[in-house]
């Protein structure tokens, strides 16, 4: 029968073993005494110290951060040691479990932090813990999102998919989860979201019927106010006209390429070519997007936008010969420079398109992205191949081009005429009348 070792004693050797300082375990000595292990248990934990992970406490329990073959394992995040508030040390034990599986899945941090506050915000609005948790709490929650909050369909689904995700990890016995729960509370967490309570993806576009692209008269309009703020701002011997002036260039570059949001930021001097079939463009005939939008798990896709426009080419050109200088810090290559960082931020662009945009008294469904539609809608109403238009945009298929296409029924009503001309003139033999 081994004999008992006081949490001390075993503390000591497993910090002895970790390498941990033990001014890190300073306070903590009037619980520790409190609680007796056997010595097989403390042989466990101060091998376990020998594996390369990081030891540290919190509130009393020991937590190892996972580095082997098995991300997110319970094993790997607690220590079969006494823990001082169960309830809080398990439940976060689990996010980070949850975290590490999701970073051995290559998902970028900034959705595995959306998907974990959005699992924070569940767990406050049920008031339980996983191994606590009914189907009844996230109907309650999905009911609140919809009816009260007046979430979109898209934003619906992605709060279902975070907590379906989090109940498919802590549910599977691979991560052991259910056992220490079992062990611990003498219930373990189930799955909660079901078909018969979660959204179903059955439309390619769930955009709200707002978002729409502007019209040209509308996208002319904005573009003269932006370059009236410009004037006035220097008129006024104000300080602002230069981000102004590049908030302006950006706008139409970001319509001239039928660029997303993240991707005119973050466009650097260097990512603008020549263009062998365009030379009239020169060094502007081509823009190389670097970060474009990644699958799930995969770097940002790239792709090289062709430019159309002539113009496009000599506003570009304009602000990076004459302007932007003023502007950049010294060895900055962002385009797009910021008056207090290397780059502009996503907020400030977001905020000066918002304002520009009200003070002309547009519908509020014309928002950055919308830029992105005009550019679809205008070269499809031009006239210009549908195929080209696609790899301009990224997609890899038609169909989601044809979701950014929203044409006027001017336009469809002259193709409509056009495709009858040419079917009589084929039945007569004359040669088709061009409609125009």
């Amino acid at each position: 029968m081994g004999r008992n070792l006081h949490v001390p004693e075993l503390m000591a050797a497993v910090i002895r073993q970790s390498g941990v300082p033990e001014t890190q375990v300073s306070g903590r000595a009037d619980y520790l005494k409190l609680s007796v292990v056997t010595w097989s248990a403390a042989a466990k934990v101060a091998s376990d110290a020998k594996k390369p992970h990081r030891m540290r406490l919190r509130s009393g329990g020991i937590v190892a951060d996972s580095r082997g073959p098995a991300p997110g394992a319970a094993r790997l995040h607690l220590v079969d040691v006494p823990l001082l508030r169960p309830e809080e040390q398990v439940f976060e034990a689990m996010l980070d479990g949850w975290r590490n599986q999701q970073l051995a899945r290559n998902l970028a941090l900034s959705t595995i932090e959306k998907r974990v506050g959005r699992l924070r915000a569940f767990f406050v609005h049920a008031g339980a813990y996983p191994w606590e948790w009914a189907p009844q709490h996230a109907d309650e929650w999905f009911g609140d999102l919809r009816a009260v909050r007046g979430c979109a369909h898209s934003t619906m689904r992605s709060y279902q998919d975070a907590l379906r995700s989090f109940c498919a990890y802590v549910s599977d016995p691979v991560y052991d989860w259910p056992a220490a729960c079992g062990q611990r509370f003498g219930t373990h967490p189930i799955q909660i979201v079901h078909e018969w309570n979660s959204a179903a993806h059955v439309q390619d576009n769930e955009g709200r019927p707002q978002k729409r692209a502007f019209t040209i008269d509308e996208l002319q309009e904005f573009f003269d106010y932006a370059d009236d703020q410009v004037t006035r701002a220097r008129d006024r011997g104000r300080k602002g006209w230069l981000p102004a002036f590049r908030d302006a260039v950006l706008f139409k570059v970001a319509y001239g390429y039928g660029l997303r949001r993240n991707e005119t930021r973050m466009l650097d001097v260097t990512d603008t070519g020549r263009n062998p079939h365009g030379p009239e463009f020169g060094d502007y005939g081509l823009v190389h997007v670097r970060y474009g939008k990644a699958k799930k798990g995969s770097p940002p896709k790239r792709r090289s936008v062709a430019t159309v426009w002539r113009w496009t080419a000599e506003v570009l050109q304009e602000w990076v010969t004459e302007f932007r200088p003023h502007l950049a810090a010294p060895g900055s290559a962002a385009l797009w420079p910021s008056e207090r960082g290397e780059r502009i931020g996503l907020q400030r662009i977001n905020s000066r398109f918002a304002a520009y945009r009200d003070a002309l008294g547009l519908d509020a469904g014309l928002d950055f992205h919308g830029l992105r539609r005009s550019y679809v809608t205008h070269l499809i109403e031009a006239g210009r191949d549908p195929l080209f238009v696609q790899f301009q945009c990224g997609h890899e298929h038609a169909s989601t081009t044809s979701l950014y296409t929203c044409v006027s029924s001017d336009f469809r009503t002259r193709t409509v005429r056009r495709a009858l001309d040419e079917t009589l003139a084929a039945a007569l033999g004359q040669p088709a009348r061009r409609s125009r």
